[in-house]
């Protein structure tokens, strides 16, 4: 199939969506399928694509917006309107760039159809940010982006519960993001991590946080439990990597220091690679009290590195993880978190236990082939539309 596939802005820094795109792409492509990756920003994007080549995405990069509003002038898009009216169906990700509308009508002059991943942008604690410029954003275009859809993908039923009520009339499949677990086939054990922070080789136990530090994710209630944790294991190491504002961080190492654990809580920035690999081996257990996740990429992550979770039941995939076996969800609070850690952390053998099973169901579950059969699937019902 001709797929065209349109995100803002390819750039690591905005989280999962973008990742998710550039693993969809090179799959797709892989595939035999012809694939154009349209964006204004293509930062992440891997440059043997913008090279060209046999069996690769084309890149197709789109003017920034001219027009206030973040909108685009007609004459920028003469070559992405060439695209959508070639392409089989086009797959728009996200919900709240103006220029999603701009393509969705390009989309339909030319009479192609389109879905759309929503990417968590319609959960309840997002519509609660900027709450009344998303509502009257989804009256003036938006929601009819979603319902003139030929589907809506969510990629966990909790997504699907908190969003359809804003596009009633629109078309839902419920498809999880696509994961390449290449990186996840032969764990590399925990040595790596363990030389570039020798605390890990302490007594423990130790707990990794891996994600954009931002308010949402929920920091301050693990801190805020961190010395009671502490107080159950004096050895008790927890790690914080993943970028983030720097006034923020700087407020989350005082709040440690407030609470008295800042001699047990380790900032490590970002890290990648193998070194990521291996600390999320050389932990005990996964952590992440978030406010809201769509897929949350690292929990399967985690999961996929024999390590065991724990996540709230505010984040969409909370059932997911807790049926896997391999992780447990709480209520989004310092007692909650608690209860859930505290005996977790008294029997090392049910971690290792709860991490081989979560490990087994992410292979089973999030296969590639296993999932991407299910989007060509929903691209070829929506062309035959």
């Amino acid at each position: 199939m001709r797929v065209l596939e349109y995100l803002h802005e390819v750039d690591f820094v905005h989280g999962g969506p973008p990742r998710a795109v550039v693993d969809l792409c090179q799959v797709l492509a892989r595939r035999g399928h012809e694939v154009v990756l349209a964006s204004t920003s293509l930062v992440d994007v891997p440059p043997s694509w913008q090279e060209g080549g046999e069996g690769l995405p084309r890149v197709l990069e789109v003017p920034p917006p001219a027009l206030p509003g973040q909108r685009h002038r007609r004459a920028q898009l003469d070559a992405l309107a060439e695209a959508v009216a070639a392409a089989d169906v086009v797959h728009l990700h996200g919900v709240w760039e103006p220029a999603n509308i701009t393509v969705s009508k390009l989309a339909r002059d030319a009479g192609t159809p389109w879905v759309v991943t929503l990417r968590g942008m319609l959960d309840d604690w997002n519509m609660t940010q900027k709450g009344l410029k998303k509502r009257l954003y989804l009256q003036l275009g938006g929601r009819r982006v979603l319902e003139d859809a030929a589907c809506v993908q969510c990629t966990a039923e909790g997504e699907r519960a908190q969003s359809q009520k804003w596009f009633p009339r629109g078309s839902v499949r419920v498809i999880p993001n696509l994961m390449d677990l290449s990186d996840f086939e032969s764990l590399r054990g925990p040595e790596a991590a363990q030389e570039a922070w020798p605390v890990l080789n302490g007594e423990g136990p130790h707990l990794l946080f891996l994600s954009r530090l931002h308010v949402k994710k929920g920091l301050e209630h693990l801190l805020r439990a961190m010395p009671k944790l502490v107080e159950a294991h004096s050895g008790l190491q927890l790690f914080i990597a993943g970028p983030g504002d720097t006034a923020y961080v700087e407020s989350l190492k005082r709040l440690a220091s407030q609470c008295g654990v800042a001699g047990h809580t380790h900032f490590t920035g970002q890290i990648g690679g193998d070194l990521k690999w291996s600390l999320y081996e050389a932990a005990d257990l996964f952590v992440l009290p978030s406010s809201q996740e769509n897929f949350g990429f690292v929990q399967f992550e985690a999961l996929a590195c024999q390590t065991p979770v724990m996540t709230t039941t505010l984040v969409d995939t909370w059932s997911e993880i807790v049926n896997s076996g391999g992780g447990i969800a709480v209520e989004q609070s310092v007692e909650s978190i608690l209860d859930g850690v505290l005996p977790l952390l008294e029997d090392r053998q049910v971690l290792q236990e709860m991490g081989r099973a979560g490990r087994e169901w992410v292979f089973e579950h999030l296969s590639v082939e296993h999932i991407i059969g299910q989007i060509e699937m929903m691209y070829r019902d929506a062309a035959m539309r």
